[in-house]
């Protein structure tokens, strides 16, 4: 990673920016099926406060950003997480998302979960390698899932076991 950045706890103190690197992420077309950015609030109650991080660099200006929801209320799945990470477009090539999937790897190994999971375009190319880096691995894709735009889109499932958790 060049510069300081740091990885602290997402909290509303970071909301504005969070927000605004959510929304260019949509803007760009391949990250989200979203269209739009939600509120703060929708975007806080959907997450989990214990396994979402925000990277920082030495200003305090938010690089990036990762979180994670539940899979599932049923008890089965307690172990299992979905989880986005977002980079600001001009924070990229940085190791912000690295430093971010491995801030949320820590706190989901320390809860016991056992699986963390995310749905990534195919085109989003810098995506898929960052996961794998991060231990991600390729499960499937799932074809023609969902319009974006007027136009079916396929999205790669990735997901990284625990080697720990059991």
């Amino acid at each position: 990673m060049t510069g300081s950045v740091r990885v602290v706890p997402l909290t509303g103190a970071h909301a504005d920016e969070v927000i605004a690197i959510y929304r260019a992420g949509i803007d760009e077309g391949n990250a989200t099926f979203e269209t739009t950015a939600p509120t703060w609030e929708r975007f806080d109650a959907a997450r989990l406060p214990e396994h979402r991080f925000a990277a920082l660099d030495g200003s305090g200006r938010v690089l990036g950003w990762i979180a994670a929801t539940k899979v599932s209320d049923r008890c089965a799945y307690a172990g299992v997480v979905e989880h986005s990470v977002y980079v600001r477009p001009d924070a990229r090539g940085r190791g912000v998302a690295s430093a971010l999937l491995h801030a949320l790897i820590a706190s989901t190994e320390a809860a016991g979960i056992w699986t963390v999971q995310s749905g990534i375009f195919p085109e989003n190319t810098a995506s898929l390698a960052v996961h794998a880096r991060a231990g991600f691995r390729v499960v499937g894709t799932r074809e023609r899932v969902g319009r974006h735009h007027g136009t079916w889109r396929d999205v790669t499932l990735v997901e990284r076991r625990s080697p720990t958790v059991s």
